[in-house]
């Protein structure tokens, strides 16, 4: 049977992953093939883990803390470099608010559930306000053009990443009222079931491998993995290769700090109501995955980045 990784958008790496060979290539040594399923909304990566249709996937920070906190038994197996330039909030540059604080009463447009809910949260937790009461938080509708929302302030902060906030600071009319970076680390954060990281810890390492790899040939093919989003995802090539610019296409163990760094997050979530019971992230946490993954994500070459690998045609597929 094969091993089934999740894909959506949202995660990079295995998006790009996804187009290219290397799965297969490290997974035929142990005698397993690689499959991919792709479906559009990343905060679903929990439960599709859960009832088996993927063995692996990959989000933000918030949605492994929330489906921790649904019960599902997951286990973290590797996270990316933190990306402080990957997102923002943003305001209209000639409008009222100036501080975190002046959001109060209004509405943001985010990713509900993904690391954009993290970002806000602490954001206003700093600022003694709480996310659930402070401002009201809506999802973007497919379609909606939300620079325009915010220009004619019909919202009072939008965040924004990849290639839309790209062409958002390009115009000049926004200003940038929370750096990603500035708050939270906002990893890419790799995780998989329990039973399946503690039965299969050389594929889980296998897996990372071929992350590593992927990333590799992204940094070193800017142009045409921009080109790939554009065609695939909208927006332009300028605009993506911006944004993937900014991402730091680098792979590291779960540490620790890793750990500490999601538990601040979770006790956020739970003090406001966002989750509604306490999560201890450490139960996540598999000491037994970190040297395997070390040595995947650090076994790479200069010559890797600048290889070849033979690129998939035609766009992501995507499934409900």
């Amino acid at each position: 049977m094969a091993i089934t990784l999740g894909v959506h958008a949202s995660n990079p790496s295995l998006y790009y992953l996804s187009r290219l060979d290397y799965l297969d290539e490290e997974l035929a040594p142990l005698g397993e093939t690689g499959a991919f399923h792709h479906y559009r909304d990343g905060t679903r990566t929990g439960e599709l883990l859960a009832d088996g249709t993927i063995d692996f996937g990959g989000t933000g920070s918030t949605p492994p803390i929330t489906a921790q906190a649904a019960g599902h038994d997951l286990v973290y197996a590797v996270v990316s470099a933190p990306r402080p330039d990957h997102g923002a909030l943003l305001v209209r540059a000639d409008g009222p608010v100036r501080t975190v604080a002046d959001l109060k009463g209004g509405t943001v447009v985010l990713g509900i559930g993904s690391w954009q809910t993290h970002l806000l949260a602490k954001a206003l937790h700093a600022e003694g306000l709480s996310y659930a009461t402070a401002i009201t938080a809506v999802r973007p509708a497919a379609g909606e053009d939300q620079a325009r929302r915010l220009r004619e302030g019909e919202i009072a902060g939008w965040i924004a990443q990849g290639a839309e906030l790209a062409a958002a600071r390009r115009g000049g009319e926004f200003r940038e009222l929370v750096r990603t970076g500035d708050v939270i680390t906002d990893r890419s954060v790799f995780f998989t079931r329990r039973g399946f990281a503690a039965d299969r810890p050389e594929v889980v390492a296998a897996i990372a491998t071929a992350l590593r790899r992927a990333d590799a040939w992204v940094a070193a093919h800017l142009p045409e993995a921009a080109a790939i989003a554009a065609e695939d995802l909208g927006g332009s090539a300028e605009d993506w290769r911006t944004a993937l610019a900014a991402l730091p296409w680098r792979l590291e163990p779960a540490s620790a700090a890793f750990v500490a760094e999601q538990q601040e997050a979770a006790d956020i979530f739970h003090r406001v109501g966002f989750i509604d019971r306490a999560v201890t992230v450490a139960d996540a946490h598999l000491p037994a995955l970190q040297a395997p993954v070390a040595a995947a994500v650090t076994s790479g070459t200069a010559a890797e980045a600048s290889g070849t690998a033979a690129v998939a045609s035609g766009t992501v597929a995507e499934a409900v």
